[in-house]
């Protein structure tokens, strides 16, 4: 039995930072002890206000960002809690603009180590698919190579949660017709950052997936039950692992009607 730590590329929500997402990750880190690597990256970009109003057609940069569950991120003070993005959107979310600078950054840290997945929370979980499928065909972007090589084998799982498919003529390129690598998507019933019927643009590409519902908005879930899930998952992700929604009834902490951590 392999017990070295398996390492995990952890990529930050729209508007969050890796420090504000490895705070949210803090039970899950704690569950998973010496098991799991995970390594949080910031995304390449800052975000202005300007750029916040423009995804979210709002004129509150403080609203988006409580809206997405990172009221701690701020431009003005300490820069390590600036908000970030993988790319900057449009208001019609027809563009991936800096797309290509982000696959780059994740280039790098792939050509240096060995990850067994990837684990993204909302456009986080977007890039983290866009990575897996990439990696199983690096050829159709070039840059992407490393010494005309891929940078990494394709990974052994990845973790969408409240992701989408990204809308660009690169994004066609990498996503269609499909993707292989086993990918968990996890949804939030009452998420409205990104709906259901926008997750499923996800799902059609993905051929190889499971899904997972969590009763809240938009967040990754903490509670007992699925923490122990996504340990387990990330320790054996092609393994027979109990829906975290068959174990909840075991899980006295568990029970409660709302999430006692904040949405994410």
């Amino acid at each position: 039995m392999d017990m070295a730590a398996k390492k995990v590329l952890m990529l930050h929500g729209y508007a969050q930072n890796a420090t504000v997402f490895s705070k949210r990750m803090g039970a899950l880190r704690k569950a998973c002890g010496k098991d799991i690597d995970f390594v949080f990256v910031d995304a390449p970009h800052v975000l202005t206000p300007a750029d916040l109003a423009e995804a979210f057609r709002s004129s509150s940069e403080d609203s988006s960002l409580d809206d997405l569950g990172a009221p701690e991120a701020a431009t003005e003070t300490d820069p390590a809690m600036a908000p970030r993005g993988w790319w900057k959107v449009d208001a019609a979310r027809t563009k991936t603009i800096g797309l290509e600078d982000s696959i780059l950054l994740l280039r790098d840290y792939l050509v240096k180590d060995h990850y067994e997945g990837i684990f993204g929370f909302s456009q986080g979980a977007a890039m983290a698919a866009l990575i897996a499928a990439l990696l199983e065909k690096p050829e159709v972007f070039p840059p992407f190579l490393a010494d005309g090589k891929p940078p990494h084998p394709p990974l052994t799982f990845c973790i969408a949660a409240a992701g989408f498919r990204p809308k660009s003529p690169l994004c066609d390129s990498i996503f269609l017709p499909s993707y292989s690598t086993p990918t968990l998507h996890i949804l939030g019933k009452t998420d409205v950052i990104v709906v259901e019927e926008r997750s499923k643009t996800l799902l059609d590409v993905s051929s190889n997936k499971r899904v997972e519902y969590h009763e809240g908005g938009h967040f990754v879930p903490s509670k007992a039950n699925w923490r122990n899930f996504l340990k387990a998952y990330m320790k054996d992700a092609l393994g027979d692992v109990p829906s975290p929604s068959q174990t909840a009834g075991s899980q006295p902490a568990s029970g409660a009607a709302t999430p006692v951590t904040p949405a994410l």
